[in-house]
């Protein structure tokens, strides 16, 4: 048995398989053959295996979003049976008596440039399908996998630190756990893994290597012990400690369906932070009493280039409806620092943090900013929705971005679609400035919601996501509590309320401090909400 041992990000116990990330892309190598006729046969049966990876894929999409959304795949699916495709790499298997992969890399690049020089638009765009179904083929070829949650079983996943774009294309029910050798508290991997209710460690070091890939491991998320091969009195411990964590869980489902209020009888509004459509089903679990933060840039990641209006459109309103009347708050897209999208072509920052990150591409790339707010607007005729600018430190700022929005109003009813033209706009209290100045942003804004993990590390001037320096990161740092009052006050005093979205929002160190600065919402993780409920019911 080998112990690793990291921090705990994400409460809970898992076992099973662990499988590490590898993202080095598998380079074919030209190798010569033999038997001719069982190389092709042998890339058919990728083909027909492509295929099925294909149309899988194609039902998941289409139960999330849409039939209209599965139609890509459909179209990856039928090139492999198409003999534009097929034929240049079984000619080259046959001619050169060369592998598969090698053949069907050469034939599908060489494919893929005539249709990028066509002039024809949507030929030209066919390029892309081409490396795409290519990419497919050559990994069922050499056994790599382009998803490592692509699997029939659900494995612990591996890494030396998870991306936002990794995260959000991970097949979720085939996660039991994150293990990774780096990794900060408000990293995305903590972040994902807490939404999802999912045990997770950061901080396991190099010891966490691709050569642990296939062995049995359990996880332990509340100590951040990782357990290789872990011997039986360790396994009997571990069920043993879960045993007494559903213990808890189940002791906590009193308070399921309560509003959450104090003794006193003051009501505070426990809401949920997401990242996709499918983490709207765990508030609902969670029994959160709405949607606090919708992170819609995830929908951006992990894609090849901008998601549409209709893309977006279906997924806000599948969130609405899911919510069920609930209010649901959709922040405007915060691309830039660590969540990165190559088809933005940003450029090159030396401080991407402070850089061109959130409210700032919208405001100079209107026609992104004002795709997405139309698929907001037009969302909310189906829920209680609220749309949130990030990023806001100027009055000017928010303004802009309001005139925006008004023109898309002005837009949507000319054009006769159904929307709520009082969708509340309210913004994000993530730097200095804002906070300061928040007396003026509430003449502007419907609401206020504090970004905690920004608003720390622009007031301390650390950076969040270098875990060299997490000893530098007091989040109970005075600056940033009187940061967090003066919001409120200034908030009440113009008569919005005010919230936390931040990490700090589910710190149970916090939370009385919290209710007596009289903020009005808490945003948190699904998984954290009934215990909040418990522990706010507690004060007076």
């Amino acid at each position: 048995m080998i112990t690793l041992k990291g921090r705990g990000v994400s409460a809970g116990i898992a076992k099973g398989k662990i499988i590490f990330l590898d993202r080095t892309a598998f380079i074919p190598e030209k190798k010569k053959i033999t038997d001719q006729e069982g190389e092709i046969q042998r890339f058919k049966a990728a083909c027909v295996q492509a295929a099925q990876q294909l149309s899988e894929l194609g039902e998941k999409i289409a139960d999330k979003l849409g039939e209209e959304h599965a139609a890509l795949f459909e179209v990856h699916s039928m090139m492999l049976e198409e003999d534009d495709f097929l034929d240049p790499i079984i000619e080259l298997i046959t001619t050169e008596d060369v592998c598969a992969e090698w053949a069907t890399e050469t034939a599908s690049t060489k494919l893929a440039q005539e249709f990028a020089d066509m002039e024809d638009e949507y030929m030209s765009a066919r390029a892309i399908d081409v490396k795409d179904v290519a990419k497919r083929v050559i990994a069922v070829l050499s056994g790599t996998q382009i998803d490592v949650t692509s699997g029939p079983d659900p494995v612990i996943l591996a890494s030396d630190d998870f991306t936002p774009s990794e995260t959000a294309q991970f097949d979720r029910s085939k996660v039991l756990a994150l293990v990774s050798q780096a990794g900060a508290a408000n990293s995305h991997t903590a972040i994902f893994a807490r939404t999802m209710n999912i045990p997770a460690i950061i901080g396991l070091g190099a010891s966490l290597s691709a050569g642990l890939s296939g062995k049995e491991a359990a996880v332990d998320g509340e100590s951040g012990a990782l357990y290789i091969d872990p011997e039986p009195h360790v396994v009997a411990e571990l069920t043993t400690k879960e045993a007494a964590l559903q213990a808890e869980r189940d002791a906590l489902e009193q308070y399921r369906g309560k509003s959450t209020r104090t003794k006193s009888g003051r009501t505070i509004k426990l809401y949920a932070n997401i990242g996709s459509v499918e983490d709207a089903e765990s508030a609902v679990a969670g029994d959160a009493e709405g949607i606090g933060l919708f992170r819609s840039e995830f929908l951006y990641l992990g894609r090849d280039n901008y998601p549409d209006e209709i893309i977006q459109f279906e997924s806000y309103k599948k969130v609405a409806e899911t919510m069920g009347g609930k209010q649901v708050i959709i922040r405007t897209l915060d691309i830039g620092a660590d969540k990165q999208a190559d088809y933005f072509h940003l450029p090159h920052e030396e401080n991407p943090a402070l850089g061109m990150r959130a409210i700032r591409i919208c405001l100079t790339r209107t026609d992104l900013f004002k795709t997405q707010l139309r698929a907001l607007y037009r969302a909310s005729a189906y829920g209680n929705v609220a749309i949130m600018f990030p990023m806001i430190s100027s009055v000017q700022e928010l303004i802009k971005a309001k005139r925006i929005a008004a023109e898309v109003r002005e837009e949507l009813t000319a054009q006769k679609f159904e929307f709520n033209a009082k969708t509340p706009i309210g913004i994000m209290i993530e730097t200095p400035a804002s906070a300061v100045i928040s007396d003026q942003l509430a003449q502007e804004a419907d609401f206020f919601s504090i970004g905690t993990n920004d608003l720390t590390q622009y007031t301390l001037a650390v950076d969040r996501q270098n875990e060299a320096i997490n000893e530098f990161v007091d989040t109970h740092h005075e600056a940033i509590l009187r940061l967090i009052k003066m919001t409120v006050d200034n908030a009440h005093n113009a008569g919005i309320w005010a919230g936390i979205c931040g990490t700090l929002g589910a710190d149970p160190e916090l939370t009385e401090t919290f209710v007596s600065m009289g903020l009005d919402e808490l945003s948190v993780e699904p998984s954290f909400i009934l215990k909040l409920r418990s522990r706010i019911a507690a004060f007076k």
